[in-house]
């Protein structure tokens, strides 16, 4: 009998790339890792995975429908470059935009967008509260992805906790999540959800069985839409010790957890 198509929806950043910024989560180390570059941007290299990782992850692909899942802009996205098989299916901000072999599929962004005006607050509405309150002291910059969800570069050790927490119930009043991951804070409608374009893939696929990872907040949906699911020891999840049925809660951090996320991804696709 033949196994079931597997889906493995990861996130990236964190997960399974890391910044420079992010590789002092297992750094300094005198056994330091070897690492891949796989992220250049204005001729300067930004993010990396070990050399081990970078070989799990092309067995990976070769075994199994891997779909990268990430919060950036299709445009960040694409500064990536993954080792093995190019995936045929790629989930961009945060579920906003389903690229089908690096195409968007208008059909997809369509039903996301009528989701968005059905079940929360419009997106200028957040804006303008965002810019009312916000603080030159620790604001460095606050984009808008692809007019679907908004966020802010910030000055991190500058950053109230309390102003966080004030957003945070304000957004939550409007059908918003906000997430603070490294330097970015992030306000995202709560219908734009990395879940539901994994379930998309999962039903063009016909997959059988999801598998799925994630360090943050956003990736709470994605983690619980999977069959089984892996959090790393760092991230939003780890600090708020979040757990589910389903989901492995690891011990290694940084690069390291990116390692072993995807031996546990290459076991759950042998065993079916």
């Amino acid at each position: 009998m033949a196994r079931p198509t597997v889906l493995v929806a990861s996130d990236l950043d964190r997960t399974l790339i890391y910044s420079a910024a992010a590789l002092a989560l297992t750094m300094p180390d005198a056994r330091a890792p070897r690492l891949l570059c796989v992220e250049v941007h204005e001729n300067k290299p930004l993010s990396y995975m070990t050399e081990t990782a970078a070989g799990l992850l092309t067995e990976l692909g070769d075994a199994a429908v891997f779909v990268p899942t990430t919060t950036r802009t299709r445009k960040q996205y694409q500064r990536i470059n993954l080792p093995g098989p190019v995936p045929k299916y790629a989930i961009c901000t945060n579920g906003g935009q389903l690229l089908v072999d690096g195409v968007p599929d208008p059909d997809w962004h369509d039903v996301v967008t009528g989701r968005l005006a059905d079940e929360c607050a419009p997106l200028d509405e957040v804006q303008a509260h965002l810019a009312e309150t916000a603080d030159p002291v620790w604001l460095r910059k606050q984009r808008v992805a692809e007019d679907l969800f908004v966020y802010l570069v910030v000055e991190r050790e500058l950053l109230p906790e309390a102003w966080v927490k004030e957003l945070a119930v304000w957004a939550e009043n409007r059908g918003w999540t906000v997430s603070l991951q490294g330097r970015k804070l992030y306000a995202v409608p709560k219908p734009l959800t990395k879940s539901a374009a994994m379930r998309e893939v999962a039903r063009r696929t016909g997959a059988g069985l999801t598998l799925a990872a994630g360090d943050s907040l956003l990736d709470a949906d994605l983690l619980l839409a999977a069959d089984r699911g892996w959090r790393p020891g760092h991230g939003e999840l780890a600090d708020a010790e979040w757990a589910a049925p389903a989901v492995a809660a690891l011990s290694e951090r940084g690069v390291l957890a990116g390692e072993r996320i995807l031996r546990e991804f290459l076991r759950g696709v042998r065993e079916g």
